[in-house]
């Protein structure tokens, strides 16, 4: 029997949103940075992401009752949905150079616009099928890498690119952003409780769509006055097999491959990192079967025309904290299809700015970066630290890249080059070669950089030098530190980055060299310690 608590009316209003938010931010990268037409976005994009999505929240919603039952106590359903880093990565690293290098071929805009379409799903294909690979090794990759290192990248994720994010948004439009952000806090981190079981997501909602519309009549600086129509009509679109069409062309697309392969690969460990968080709270979900499933939901939803990745979310000791159980994400797929299947989501985007509800996202942000150094050792709080540098690389990145493009670079008349950077580290003391190195596979950078500060406060010299060899061995692969600045872009680069390779080499080394020629004492810090 299917129950509903209000812990799950109360989930559903905070992943639903969540959705929904990066449902906006789709179609809107989609016109305005892609110009896809409407029938590309609502006839394929929206309907193939809409059905993934439903396969996996039923799945998860069955798997958290299944769960409950074995362990006779209530078990939080894994949040799952669209990831917000995807998004930006398929359009800026696959989709859009797809699409210039169809333009400069010769192809006209609407053949370069079913180019970029087939190149996203291949790279969505392709995601998919590495998670449900690599689940038969995560187990592994779970046990050789430290708690502190899964960790502290999920803790860059909330605290960097969604809470800080978000709050910036915030403290823009006051009047809306305060109100809202303090009574999410008061709501949720104070405790209270409150009467007819009205969900705390809902209120927070009703309160930031009605300030932001009362702002906008009272002439105020509002949200609601950049709000357009989408031009998305009603109607049914059912999801079609569109996915298929990718795989003739896919001969085609492996110039993608050295995005694809990393994408996954970050898919895959950013999976296991949200089993590691949700594990921490109390929720030990089998971590094969789990990764399997959130492989297939992707190979779904590309196989039916999406271009980005579904995935469990990052947030699950959140959705925990606020009392849901298995029904949140049950509710929360079919709500979601709904919305992409009959065209709704156009008419809502029209009347729903972002920032009415998007503090429920900074307090998910708060609650996942302070995990991190919860559950973990004291002892292990530099490597936490250690691990957030590289996320704040990559946030730093894409600020720069959003200031750069306002200001006219990225286009044909103002290029990206390496001049660009250049004037960057000496006229502005950015040292853009560092961050735009970092940004690249910055989850695995963040798990080297965590893993070795572990390694070093547990004096496991052996684990200290296997995890620098790791770093080199990334970086040879190129899934690490690889940058290239192409005109209208910094994106990953080809082949071995050789610059880091040579400094994690050396690296090892030195500190083979210092450990054994010149330390007098080591010995490996026991269990007591």
């Amino acid at each position: 029997m299917i129950r509903i608590t209000k812990g799950d009316w109360d989930g559903f209003f905070g992943l639903v949103l969540n959705n929904f938010v990066n449902l906006l931010l789709i179609i809107s990268l989609s016109q305005a940075v892609l110009g896809f037409s409407n029938d590309l976005i609502v006839y394929r994009i929206l309907p193939g992401m809409a059905l993934g999505i439903l396969c996996g929240n039923f799945y998860y919603s069955w798997q958290a009752r299944t769960m409950a039952q074995k362990y006779g106590r209530p078990f939080a359903a894994l949040p799952y949905g669209i990831n917000l880093l995807p998004i930006f990565f398929y359009t800026f690293y696959v989709m859009l150079p797809a699409q210039q290098i169809a333009l400069s071929a010769g192809a006209d805009k609407v053949q370069a616009d079913n180019i970029a379409w087939m190149a996203g799903v291949l790279a969505c294909l392709g995601s998919g099928l590495i998670e449900v690979i690599g689940s038969w090794f995560a187990p592994f990759l779970k046990k050789v890498t430290p708690r502190a290192a899964l960790l502290s990248a999920l803790a860059a994720v909330g605290l960097f690119f969604i809470a800080a994010d978000y709050t910036f948004r915030s403290y823009a439009y006051p009047a809306i952003g305060l109100p809202t952000f303090f009574l999410t806090l008061y709501l949720f981190y104070g405790s209270v409780k409150m009467r007819w079981n009205l969900p705390g997501g809902l209120i927070v909602l009703a309160v930031g769509v009605s300030t932001a519309w009362i702002t906008y009549w009272l002439g105020m600086d509002s949200p609601v006055a950049g709000l357009s129509s989408s031009s998305l009509s009603w109607g049914l679109y059912v999801p079609l097999p569109y996915g298929l069409q990718a795989l003739v062309e896919i001969n085609q697309m492996l110039a993608f491959s050295a995005v694809i392969l990393p994408m996954g690969l970050i898919n895959l460990l950013g999976s296991l990192q949200c089993l590691e968080s949700a594990e921490a709270a109390g929720d030990p979900y089998p971590i094969k079967q789990s990764l399997i499933v959130n492989g297939l939901g992707t190979v779904v939803a590309g196989g039916f025309g999406s271009p980005f990745p579904t995935t469990v979310y990052i947030g699950h000791p959140g959705w925990k904290e606020l009392g849901a159980r298995s029904s949140y994400s049950m509710i929360n797929g079919v709500v979601i299809a709904a919305l992409c299947f009959t065209g709704t989501l156009g008419l809502l985007s029209e009347y729903v700015p972002i920032e009415a509800g998007m503090a429920i996202l900074i307090w998910i942000g708060f609650t996942i970066s302070s995990q991190a150094f919860q559950v973990v050792p004291k002892s292990h709080a530099p490597a936490v630290i250690a691990g957030l540098i590289p996320g704040m690389g990559a946030f730093v990145a894409l600020i720069t890249k959003r200031v750069l493009g306002a200001t006219g670079y990225g286009g044909s008349e103002q290029p990206y080059s390496n001049e660009v950077l250049l004037t960057l580290t000496q006229e502005g003391s950015l040292f853009a070669k560092g961050i735009f190195a970092l940004e690249q596979g910055w989850l695995f950078a963040s798990v080297v950089l965590a893993s070795v500060t572990v390694a070093i406060v547990d004096r496991k010299f052996g684990n200290i030098l296997t995890w620098l060899g790791v770093a080199g061995l990334l970086s040879f692969m190129g899934i690490i530190h690889n940058f290239r600045v192409l005109e209208n872009d910094i994106t990953t680069g080809l082949g071995p980055a050789w610059p880091w390779i040579i400094g994690y080499t050396a690296s090892l080394l030195i500190l083979a060299l210092v450990r054994y020629t010149l330390v007098m004492h080591h010995t490996e810090k026991s269990e007591s310690d």
